[in-house]
């Protein structure tokens, strides 16, 4: 009686079903190696040898009659056999037991008068078997058919079965005979794993990765791993980013010839497979043996600047090479159709977006990121201070908002030693300007005769003294004709102390610390004017009742050599605001505390833990809602001092911030013209101590005033309980604004922060609102498309007027930023052009024109709209 079925498997059940109560050597070593699958049996599950060796020979097939009469049995059953064979021990099987002797044994038994199937013994069968194992164990394959193992895989995902499916896998990975190369070949003989986020081939090669972690000895190692490896680099090529990381780690990739890698990498460049090419570099950690030039340069090109930042992200050597390149690139007279020209058939090639303004905004971006001294990119640093100089030239002379005194402080402090920049600084005074002033600044500068341009070298010799008395007393007469217009410090001069010592420090912290204090605080940094890092606080200013203190905060920390020295002061400035015995004065406090925690990386916290502060900011807001004349913006004409004279009136910019607050409360607004003063140049000028002091000690004037009468002012009689607490959550990119007015000439930027603020819009849907955005501000478009927003874009080379005919067309809104502002306003109506900030990025300024305009986002409304 044969045995139950599974017990041996196909191949066991033979030796058994002939009569023997267990399997052979051989069939028990076969068995042990996985092989019974190989087993091809009659309708009882038996194999049938005759027809499984004439097969493998050639002579015929399983159940078909074969020459001389031979059948394959539908029972089990046994040839005959002589007892030489008989006696052959198991595995070595005499001369006669070949493939050839069995069959002519068997054809002259089937050829008996009885047709009795011929019958071998047990031990003859297993070596017939076994010789067909030998013989053809190269060529057949052994083990599941992987392309079966992925049809039932298949069928398992498009039910969505995923616990049957990991089942399944696994019992599959146990059956292939080598799991490495049946996983190659299901993913060759399939295409769905080609797609984006979770697919059937993702699934299949992660389970795989956890089963050999549970199976180290499936491993392959030697010239079996090497073949897989150039194998699946081909698939690397082509698979979605999810699977590199899986197949890298699951054959060895690491360990593989570096060469044999590199020259794969090249094939896919040479093809044009740019990107591609630099993902497998950057998984493979192939960078340092690859030109980073020509590597990255199509990648650019295509507008894949994050790629390439992550190409060269953990290589600081290439990181410096990569700038350079770009600098260089940046070189005046250099001609970027140089590199475009050598790819002019690139797939996504976008020459719009390769332009020195593009590559200028990156360079700073890398330097930013990877923290690289901005003296290796001399060419791009240079084009940044001549922006920069331009925009002092304009706040100077076409704004007239600057005085002499800082204008002149900034101008050199832009141009130092540059004789590139010195050069562009004469034209500009020459356009600007006159000889006299041409010739002053030629001499500061030293320059040769041969750099200076016509006439001025003759001004230099005849005006020079004559031109600085006059310039001098009439500065002089103008900043006294000034002053009598604005909010003056109610405490004399001796009463102002410039701190530069321990010593005099610890005795200003003795007094500002004592319970019940009222302190009015501000800070003051040098403009950045775009330029890389955050900007460090370089005065704290402390206001008391009948003194101002001024914290020469960079001197301090000369001074401070030990650990604890450097801890006094971050330790004070923690200890005031976190005391809530003390009240805090301030405008904007959050944005303060920002630039002091970058100063200072102990202060980081330092909002959190603020107890007992009072942000006037918060008063400017409510002021705004209730005060009709706070809404025009601008000062009565009563205020306007009679002796000023229209040049002044004409040059004065409408208050803002608290400059306003202060005209509001206190009659008169403060004189912000040292605002952008270089507050890290030492000495201080007069007229920067008087500034700093005025800002701080105008806070305390403020809370008294609004303490004694509230309601005057439209505000809640119980104003001082409400006010006490946390300081506003000002974002600190808006506090740089107030403080220092570099973004927007046009003063729009804090015009159109008051606007929303003060009486916002009706709230409208993404879809209700249509925008036009100038050509610098394109990554906001694509932002707010991405909302839902109906946004169209001026390419780079369009003239900012367009945004304006646009928008009187199609009713849309101009979003511009910066110096157009001033051109692009006075062509629409009002309400219908905003400046934004340029130097937040695009998430930022996309909130910023999402609440002034009151656009109200729903989840339904992202990606809405068509991204292309």
């Amino acid at each position: 009686m044969p045995p139950p079925p599974g017990k041996y498997g196909k191949l066991g059940a033979l030796c058994v079903a002939a009569g023997d109560t267990a399997p052979c050597r051989r069939c028990a070593s076969v068995l042990s190696q996985n092989r019974s699958g190989r087993a091809r049996g009659c309708a009882q599950g038996v194999p049938d040898p005759v027809g499984f060796v004439a097969r493998s020979r050639g002579v015929g097939a399983p159940g078909k009659i074969l020459k001389g009469g031979l059948r394959s049995s539908p029972r089990c059953f046994r040839f005959g056999a002589s007892s030489a064979l008989a006696a052959e021990p198991p595995g070595q099987p005499s001369a006669d037991t070949t493939v050839t002797g069995l069959l002519r044994e068997g054809s002259a038994c089937a050829a008996s008068s009885d047709l009795q199937t011929p019958q071998l013994s047990t031990l003859t069968w297993c070596h017939l078997w076994g010789m067909n194992q030998d013989s053809d164990s190269s060529d057949q394959p052994t083990g599941q058919d992987p392309l079966l193992l992925l049809k039932t895989l298949q069928l398992l995902w498009t039910k969505k079965e995923m616990k049957k499916l990991k089942e399944e896998a696994r019992r599959g990975f146990a059956g292939l005979e080598e799991p490495l190369a049946g996983l190659l070949a299901m993913l060759e003989g399939s295409g769905d794993w080609k797609g984006k986020g979770h697919s059937l081939g993702y699934c299949i090669v992660t389970e795989l990765q956890l089963w050999m972690k549970e199976h180290p000895a499936a491993q392959q190692s030697g010239i079996t791993l090497k073949k897989l490896q150039a194998r699946v680099l081909n698939i690397l090529a082509q698979c979605p980013a999810n699977l590199l990381d899986p197949l890298i780690s699951i054959y060895q990739l690491h360990t593989a010839d570096r060469n044999y890698l590199l020259g794969h990498v090249s094939h896919l460049y040479h093809r044009g497979d740019y990107k591609e090419a630099a993902v497998l570099s950057i998984k493979l950690k192939l960078q340092p043996d690859q030109d980073v030039e020509k590597m990255c340069t199509p990648l650019l090109l295509q507008d894949k600047t994050n790629l390439v930042e992550d190409y060269v992200g953990d290589y600081p050597e290439l990181q410096s090479k990569l700038l350079q390149i770009l600098d260089t690139w940046c070189e005046p007279g250099f001609n970027i159709r140089d590199i475009t020209s050598r790819y002019q058939g690139l797939a996504g090639y976008k020459p719009e977006k390769f332009n020195r303004k593009m590559l200028s905004k990156l360079v700073f971006r890398l330097l930013d990121r990877f923290n690289v001294d901005p003296a290796l990119c001399p060419n791009v640093v240079n084009q940044r201070h001549l922006r920069t100089l331009n925009y002092l030239f304009y706040k100077r002379f076409v704004e007239k908002t600057m005085t002499q005194e800082n204008w002149t402080d900034h101008v050199q402090s832009t141009v130092g030693e540059n004789r590139w920049l010195q050069g562009h600084l004469m034209q500009l005074l020459m356009r600007y300007c006159d000889l006299k002033t041409a010739a002053r600044w030629a001499q500061r500068c030293n320059l040769p005769e041969e750099m200076l341009p016509y006439g001025v070298a003759e001004e230099l010799q005849k005006l020079q003294e004559r031109e600085r008395v006059e310039e001098a007393a009439k500065a002089d007469h103008h900043e006294e004709r000034k002053k009598e217009g604005y909010y003056q410090l109610p405490i004399p001069r001796a009463n102002i102390h410039f701190l530069q010592t321990w010593e005099e420090t610890q005795r200003c912290w003795e007094k500002v610390l004592r319970p019940g204090q009222v302190v009015g605080i501000d800070m003051e940094w040098k403009p950045s004017f775009g330029m890389v890092g955050k900007p460090r606080v370089s005065l704290l200013q402390l206001a008391l009742r009948d003194e101002v203190f001024l914290l020469d905060l960079p001197r301090l920390l000369e001074q401070a050599v030990t650990e604890a020295e450097k801890e006094k002061l971050p330790h004070f400035i923690q200890r005031l605001y976190s005391d809530a015995a003390i009240t805090k004065l301030g405008y904007g406090m959050s944005g303060d505390l920002s630039s002091l925690a970058a100063t200072w990386s102990a202060l980081k916290d330092a909002d959190k833990q603020a107890q007992g502060v009072v942000d006037l900011l918060t008063i400017d807001k409510q002021l705004q809602k209730g005060s009709v004349e706070w809404k025009r913006g601008g000062r009565k004409v009563d205020d306007v001092s009679p002796e000023q004279s229209d040049e002044d009136r004409g040059s004065r910019q409408p208050e803002k911030g608290l400059s306003l607050l202060v005209q509001h409360v206190l009659g008169k607004p403060l004189d912000k013209t040292e605002q952008l003063s270089n507050w890290e140049k030492r000495p201080l000028r007069e007229e920067q101590i008087l500034y700093a002091a005025s800002d701080a000690y105008c806070l305390l004037e403020i809370y008294e005033k609004l303490c004694k009468d509230p309601e005057s002012f439209g505000l809640s009689s119980d104003l001082t309980g409400s006010l006490v607490g946390k300081p506003s959550m000002k974002p600190r990119a808006k506090k740089q604004l107030n403080k220092q007015e570099v973004l927007s000439p046009s003063g729009q930027q804090c015009e159109g922060h008051q606007k929303e603020t003060s009486c916002p819009p009706a709230p409208i849907s993404p879809k209700e609102f249509s925008v036009v955005c100038d050509n610098m501000l394109q990554g906001l478009g694509r932002y707010l498309r991405c909302l839902g927003v109906d946004v169209q874009m001026l390419e780079n080379e369009d003239d900012h007027r367009k945004a304006a005919e646009i928008a009187r067309q199609e009713g849309r809104v101009i979003l511009t930023s910066g110096l157009p502002y001033q051109t692009l306003r006075s062509q629409v109506a009002e309400g219908r052009c905003f400046s934004v900030n340029s130097s937040e990025k695009a998430k930022e300024q996309a909130v910023q024109v999402l609440r002034h305009f009151n656009v109200q986002v729903s989840p339904a409304d992202i990606f809405s709209r068509c991204q292309s």
